[in-house]
């Protein structure tokens, strides 16, 4: 494919992170500490903003740098995933399964010259609430799983869940509701392909209140998920401080950074509703470490992993 962007040419290894408010991460502090880790310290790590639905030029123009300038290393993707996607698949050699399936990417990477897009959420949010809930958790509970958001991460939950083998690791029911129409129409569309046993509820609402009374007729034990963005991109919380989470279940916020809301409307409830609040933070080492490791090549084992954590977890207590 002919190069028609203005590609920078880069005298060390740069890595990028494309975003919204890339500098605000704490990945900024923690990537170098990595590349220690790994003796990669030639590495850099640079951020690439963009406006949440960005124009399409935007996205081609930041995928063009990692594919024409040897030293761009490749990339984590967040907000953009789906419309990235939407805007420069043709600039893409290959894309994993789960790529073509969520129609998103979170990595592009390279590999003998080719340029590669997977999609990790369900890899990195399937790690996250395992770690969360443990084995036989819907049976062992007969809790249902609640999205607040209809987007990649949301999805990537789903389709975790949906894979699991056994029943017991399989809610029963799980509700998607989302502010547009477009997302839960995308979710619909690709969960329509599947074969599973999981009921599937999509709901269209942008209204916090209405919210509220869908997450009191949870089941207790049931699982509240912050998927939207609210929080850390845009302003706010999708339920209210009138909204009450049920009895003895798990608050997720997916958010690490920003004002937190939904994660301290949880709690607030922690005691009298015997809440599990968690927040995004394990979601973020997962998310970061599968994607390096897929740019950087390297096999990501459990010891590795946890020294990456621990590490990360140093700048956290800062």
């Amino acid at each position: 494919m002919e190069n028609r962007y203005s590609v920078v040419t880069k005298d060390r290894p740069t890595f990028y992170f494309i975003g919204v408010t890339t500098q605000h991460s704490s990945i900024m502090k923690v990537f170098p500490l990595w590349m220690k880790d790994l003796g990669r310290e030639d590495v850099i790590i640079e951020g690439w903003d963009c406006k949440i639905h960005d124009e399409p030029e935007k996205y081609r123009e930041a995928v063009a740098q990692i594919k024409y300038d040897p030293l761009s290393m490749g990339a984590l993707v967040t907000t953009h995933k789906i419309d990235l996607l939407n805007a420069c698949r043709d600039m893409f050699d290959y894309l994993d399964p789960y790529a073509e399936i969520t129609g998103e990417i979170s990595s592009i990477s390279k590999n003998e010259g080719r340029l590669e897009g997977h999609a990790k959420d369900p890899i990195t949010s399937g790690l996250s609430l395992d770690a969360i809930i443990g084995k036989d958790y819907f049976a062992r509970t007969g809790g249902e799983v609640l999205s607040f958001g209809a987007g990649g991460s949301a999805i990537a939950t789903f389709l975790h869940l949906a894979n699991k083998a056994n029943k017991a690791d399989r809610p029963d029911v799980f509700t998607f509701v989302n502010r547009s129409q477009g997302r839960l129409d995308h979710a619909q569309e690709m969960i329509s392909e599947l074969s599973t046993d999981i009921e599937v509820k999509y709901i269209q609402n942008s209204t916090p209140a209405i919210n509220d009374e869908i997450m009191a007729k949870l089941p207790p034990k049931s699982i509240v998920i912050n998927a939207t963005g609210m929080g850390k991109d845009t302003p706010g919380s999708p339920v209210t401080w009138d909204g009450v989470f049920p009895q003895d279940g798990i608050a997720w916020e997916f958010n690490y950074r920003g004002e937190l809301d939904f994660l301290h409307q949880a709690l607030a409830q922690k005691e009298s509703r015997n809440l599990t609040v968690e927040d995004g933070w394990l979601y973020f080492i997962h998310g970061w470490t599968q994607v390096i490791a897929q740019v950087l090549h390297f096999d990501l084992n459990p010891e590795l992993l946890q020294k990456l954590k621990a590490t990360a977890d140093t700048i956290r207590k800062k």
